[in-house]
């Protein structure tokens, strides 16, 4: 697909587990942002056209709120969100769409692919060049980490 960026990982943790980490505002702020820099804040509820707002903090302490809706919740198997839209149904600068999907593969093993649909090649080449592959590379094996002690 066009403007498209995505990673394919196999975790070693169940797609339940995953999902988890995913859908509960605590677990989300322990691995969604790659080390050294954090999550400060959460603020979700989850379920379609529920909101999503976090706030990434730097290494040197500077914030950067993000703020967008959940399009599609299938439980276990898929998450789409988008900054397209303010949590209060607001047009916003639209950045991407967001899909995740899980892949039971048996065994507490998991298909992990996260794609980020852009509205054109400009944001996709900016999400490219802020490090997309390896941050979520990095959050995703983060996130398998945590799912593990659940």
């Amino acid at each position: 697909m066009a403007h498209e960026l995505s990673i394919e990982l196999i975790l070693d943790a169940p797609a339940e587990k995953l999902f988890r980490c995913h859908s509960e505002a605590a677990l989300l702020q322990q691995w969604f942002a790659p080390k050294p820099w954090t999550i400060t804040s959460t603020d979700i509820d989850f379920r379609p056209g529920g909101k999503m707002a976090f706030v990434m903090a730097s290494p040197e302490g500077q914030a950067f709120p993000n703020a967008g809706i959940y399009l599609e919740i299938v439980p276990n198997k898929r998450i789409v969100s988008t900054d397209a839209v303010t949590p209060d149904f607001q047009p916003s600068g639209p950045f991407m769409i967001a899909e995740v999907t899980f892949e039971d593969l048996g065994n507490g093993k998991t298909r992990y692919r996260a794609v980020a649909r852009h509205w054109n090649e400009e944001t996709m080449k900016q999400h490219e060049q802020m490090g997309f592959a390896p941050g979520w590379t990095q959050t995703a094996k983060q996130m398998e980490a945590l799912a593990q002690t659940l």
